[in-house]
């Protein structure tokens, strides 16, 4: 059956589970997109990280794209205008091979795989032009062996953009006092109102040089920008942004997405001055080549853009964990990473480092109109707060802010903290009254679909054993569970709390607590939980690495359960989720 997109009123009703034949349109355009994480989870995301970023209910369907790109992708045929898009996309990638391969037979080899390629598309057209313009360029670098055509482009933009920054009229473009500032009645009030003033006129020049050519950036060019009057004509437009770095009750972790190179000169200024007023910012920038964004190795080959860059904290390991992300971000005020992609944005690619920023920061500032589509022109809703700014072909400059979804929780590290933290002081009362402390380690997500039927086993079974032992302090994970937290939420906290060293007795799951629980229940063990323990939990199996490392320095820890080499089948627990990694992905 087709799917006419017209029979939708909006994105946010195109959702699995409401026709099997719409769901197997929906997972076409997946596979189709190689996007599908059942397929390919060594490239894709599972769901739960992209609810990281994308605030998605169970069922609900997202494609990263426009609303309109989807909606176009979804109707019969090929509509016109989406013909224009995949044109579009074909010209720049002829472009770029005819200006960066001079090899004559490789060139016409791989535009006439890449055209059977394009021809495929249009014929049934399901695939992102963006994402058929990505294949074609990975086509295009592996056959030619060109590594990045920009990179040189990249470098010569930066230094002419870093010369601009270091001249006299910048400086006095951005430091220009102005009269409206005079009546100011509280100090305060003027620091922050210069602030953003510096901010405004940081953020619009920034887009400004997005629209110039190599050659445009000089110090004539800033004097005669015209940013004063515009920022006259567009009084107040502003107030989103003051409002968003105002209205915190502390400094903000910031994330930033840069658009182009060059302009990412004056982007760095934009992020010296969040950082003067006490902000954190995560700069995101590119795994590899995606045009004359800048990716993540540029300051390797370009000593311009790593000055520029002096004094902040890169990461290169695309997995961090939520602890140690945070290790990071509270040393280093701003941190370098990458969003692990090629592309403009697209969450099923991004890095799990990159997903965990995202997680972590209370405000995105996203440049350029090509994230505006991604994140303002769909009706889906994202997990933080977004300010998206740009400049159209015409120059005009456009603000636009997206709030979070509003039933999302963010659990800040301070709000964890303050949990492990009450959950300590009860472990050190117990101590102090001769109590024995017993920390409980058990299944909670490790079976699909079963979470609340974990939380019950380990509960009843708790309640049991503290029917049984006298004069015990037992600590029971589910009892603490909080509607919202996610797995590196609760890992975060039960970390702190497990290395306080006020624990006696580790005690981990066995396959007879959890038939004994069913027992209480009145049942038998059903098939799904047959044999299972807590070397079955991939959270377990993180918790029984921190236990034996607890042990190193207590060594009066009792660790009592299955054996610990049973546990050690699999690496760590699924990003972001209770479920387990399947033990075939893990090393």
């Amino acid at each position: 059956m087709a799917f006419d997109a017209s029979s939708f009123e909006s994105v946010l009703d195109i959702n699995y589970g409401i026709d099997p034949d719409l769901d197997a349109l929906l997972l076409h355009f997946m596979t189709e997109n190689h996007l599908e994480y059942s397929i390919d989870p060594g490239k894709n995301a599972s769901r739960e990280q992209i609810r990281f970023m994308v605030a998605v209910a169970n069922n609900e369907f997202y494609a990263p794209c426009s609303d309109w790109m989807f909606l176009q992708l979804l109707k019969p045929g090929l509509p016109e205008e989406l013909l224009k898009e995949y044109v579009l996309q074909w010209r720049m990638f002829v472009r770029l091979a005819r200006d960066h391969c001079p090899d004559r037979y490789i060139r016409k080899r791989f535009i006439s795989l890449c055209r059977h390629k394009f021809r495929m598309a249009l014929a049934s057209p399901i695939v992102l032009p963006s994402r058929l313009m990505k294949r074609m360029i990975t086509i295009l670098m592996t056959q030619s062996g060109i590594d990045d055509p920009y990179r040189p482009m990249r470098k010569e933009l930066n230094r002419v953009a870093g010369e601009v920054v270091r001249c006299k009229a910048f400086d006095a473009l951005i430091n220009a006092c102005t009269e409206a500032h005079t009546a100011c009645r509280r100090i305060d009030d003027l620091r922050f109102r210069i602030n953003m003033l510096e901010v405004e006129r940081l953020m619009r020049l920034s887009t400004m040089t997005d629209l110039w050519r190599p050659e445009e950036f000089c110090e004539a060019k800033i004097g005669e920008c015209g940013l004063e009057q515009e920022m006259e004509v567009c009084q107040g437009e502003f107030g989103i942004v003051a409002e968003a770095l105002a209205g915190a009750r502390g400094p903000l972790r910031i994330l930033m997405l840069p658009k182009r190179s060059g302009g990412l000169m004056f982007d760095i200024q934009l992020v010296n001055s969040l950082l003067r007023m006490g902000h954190k910012v995560i700069l995101a920038l590119k795994e590899g080549f995606y045009f004359d964004s800048p990716t993540f190795w540029d300051r390797d080959s370009d000593l311009v853009l790593d000055e520029a860059l002096r004094g902040a904290y890169f990461v290169d390991n695309d997995r961090l964990s939520k602890n140690e992300l945070l290790a990071i971000m509270r040393e280093n005020a701003f941190v370098v990473i990458s969003d692990g992609t090629r592309e403009r944005f697209n969450p099923y690619r991004t890095s799990v480092t990159f997903a965990r920023a995202w997680k972590e920061c209370d405000l995105v500032l996203a440049k350029g109109e090509g994230k505006f589509r991604r994140f303002v022109e769909t009706s889906h809703e994202f997990t933080r707060d977004i300010i998206s700014y740009f400049r159209d072909a015409s120059g005009k400059f456009h603000l636009h802010f997206k709030p979070k979804a509003e039933w999302v929780s963010k659990f800040s590290e301070g709000y964890i903290r303050e949990k492990a933290e009450a959950i300590i002081s009860e472990m050190r009362q117990a101590r102090n009254q001769g109590r024995a402390v017993i920390f409980y380690s058990g299944i909670v997500g490790s079976v699909p679909g079963q979470t609340e039927v974990a939380i019950k086993v380990m509960t009843l079974f708790v309640k049991h054993l503290r029917t049984r032992l006298d004069n015990v302090y037992i600590i029971n994970p589910a009892e603490h569970f909080e509607e919202g937290m996610d797995a590196d939420d609760l890992m975060y906290m039960w970390e702190m709390v497990q290395r306080s060293g006020y624990i006696n007795i580790w005690r981990f799951q066995s396959h007879s607590d959890i038939e004994e629980a069913f027992a209480l229940m009145g049942m038998k063990v059903p098939p799904v939980w047959a044999g299972k323990d807590s070397t079955y939990s991939t959270g377990c199996t993180k918790e029984m690495h921190i236990a034996l490392d607890v042990q190193q320095k207590h060594p009066e820890l009792q660790i009592i359960g299955p054996s610990p080499n049973k546990f050690f089948r699999r690496k760590e627990y699924g990003v972001g989720r209770f479920c387990d990694v399947a033990i075939d992905s893990c090393d």
